[in-house]
């Protein structure tokens, strides 16, 4: 058994230390939050996510894991720790640093020797030696393990991932971490830390980039007629492409791709690398949800200033309660200025939301969400969401619009109760009149 402190209890911090608990290890969790410290020791977690509220319950009455509040003793009996730390966006797109930087001291201070920094939190590529340099002991490594977690999935990712990232200059220091790793069977990836720091970045915003390929596609589909489903299914046929993350929807939101995203795009500038088409995905990604609100307008029959949306979902994704850069925000946001008077329900989100709440009204479900309403639509794909009682709904919303921005409802239940459903990608919107196209676009003789 190995003694490991992770610094941070959030949601990669309180993921990490029960999942390394689960492997056998004693872990000691640190988080400066005092009320957070105090939540967890009474088994509440602040966000949503399977498996592991009871984990942290279970480890914790073992006596295994224990969750603390600045309580540094534990790091001079360590063999490990893991910086879990957040690094939120600052507003030039650059990661904030703060909270590692300040960890900094204490690690100096209180790690035994031959202990192991291991490298967890989301940061721009050259971190580690500059946190290597800051520790200024030699008796202390440092290695770069960056995370890969879903939410909604964050503890099935950990214990089953697709691969182990660890970098270190030192091939010694990478192969005590991985015997951390034991009995999780999945490729390690050896590198140099740089490269370890990169590949997170890298990942996320390649999953951002085939989304947005996934939006523009369906857009396009819109305006020729064809079945986004249908081309996303000749596309993902190809081995080389692959179905995943092509469905069209608002734009991809969290808290990590557009973060990571964005810190990419800053790294680029700091390094003088040409990554314009970084810097495209982000407007482009905007462009996805705004046209919602522009799309929902052109259905109304009557102007979108005054009308009644109901929303459903407001979380980023399924699974989770977290709103962090959720495609509803900028949605919502751009309803309210055009003086829309929105009801939204989310079966996860129940407390307010900064910058949201003012907006909207909350709904205690999905029937009081569209009762009155001009027009429902669909942001987050809950699985109850799949077959809504549309012939009640259907009595009970003023309107008759359904906009479905992720391909998720029982469109069909919802047509026969006399709704006009909308699927993003499909052939079903209005076409343009060619011939008034062609006129607008004549040269004059």
């Amino acid at each position: 058994m190995t003694t490991v402190t992770v610094l941070g209890a959030g949601y990669v911090g309180l993921t990490t230390a029960a999942c390394l608990a689960y492997l056998g290890h004693q872990v000691h969790a640190i988080d400066i939050d005092i009320a957070r410290v105090r939540r967890l020791a009474s088994g509440h977690i602040d966000f949503l996510e399977p498996g592991l509220p009871e984990m942290i319950r279970y480890y914790q009455q073992a006596g295994q894991l224990t969750i603390s509040n600045t309580a540094w003793r534990p790091l001079t009996s360590s063999e490990a720790v893991f910086i879990c730390l957040p690094t939120p966006a600052q507003p030039d797109g650059r990661a904030d640093m703060t909270a590692i930087d300040a960890a900094i001291p204490q690690l100096r201070d209180h790690l035994a020797p031959g202990g192991q920094v291991v490298l967890k939190s989301t940061v721009p590529p050259g971190t580690h030696r500059r946190l290597t340099a800051a520790l200024a002991r030699n008796d202390i490594a440092v290695v770069s393990n960056p995370e890969f977690l879903r939410e909604g999935s964050a503890v099935q990712d950990w214990l089953h991932p697709d691969r182990v990232i660890l970098g270190s200059d030192a091939p010694d220091h990478s192969r005590r971490v991985a015997d951390l790793y034991h009995n999780i069977t999945a490729p390690i990836v050896h590198t140099d830390p740089t490269s370890a720091e990169l590949i997170k970045y890298a990942a996320n915003t390649f999953l951002a980039l085939k989304i947005t390929y996934g939006n523009m596609l369906a857009e396009l589909c819109e305006h020729l007629g064809a079945n986004s489903t249908d081309v996303r299914t000749g596309l993902g046929h190809d081995p080389r492409i692959g179905y995943q993350y092509l469905q069209s929807g608002p734009g991809w939101g969290g808290p990590c791709l557009p973060k990571d995203t964005r810190a990419l795009l800053a790294v680029g500038e700091q390094s003088s690398a040409d990554l314009g088409l970084i810097k495209a995905l982000i407007h482009a990604n905007t462009h996805h949800q705004h046209r919602i609100v522009t799309l929902l307008d052109q259905l109304l029959p009557g102007p979108l200033a005054g009308a009644r949306i109901g929303i459903l979902g407001l979380a980023f994704k399924p699974g989770t309660s977290d709103v962090r850069d959720s495609p509803a925000l900028p949605i919502i946001s751009a309803l309210a200025a055009r003086q829309a008077k929105v009801t939204a329900y989310d079966p996860a989100v129940t407390n307010p939301v900064p910058g949201l709440t003012d907006h909207i009204t909350h709904a205690s479900d999905a029937a009081a969400a569209l009762t009155g309403c001009d027009a429902a639509l669909l942001v987050t794909e809950w699985p109850q969401f799949a077959h809504l009682p549309w012939r009640t709904l259907a009595r009970a919303m003023r309107g008759n619009t359904v906009l479905d921005t992720r391909g998720h409802l029982d469109a069909d239940e919802a047509t026969r109760a006399g709704l006009r459903v909308h699927v993003l990608g499909k052939s079903s919107w209005p076409q343009p009149d060619l011939q008034l196209v062609r006129a607008r676009g004549s040269k004059p003789a």
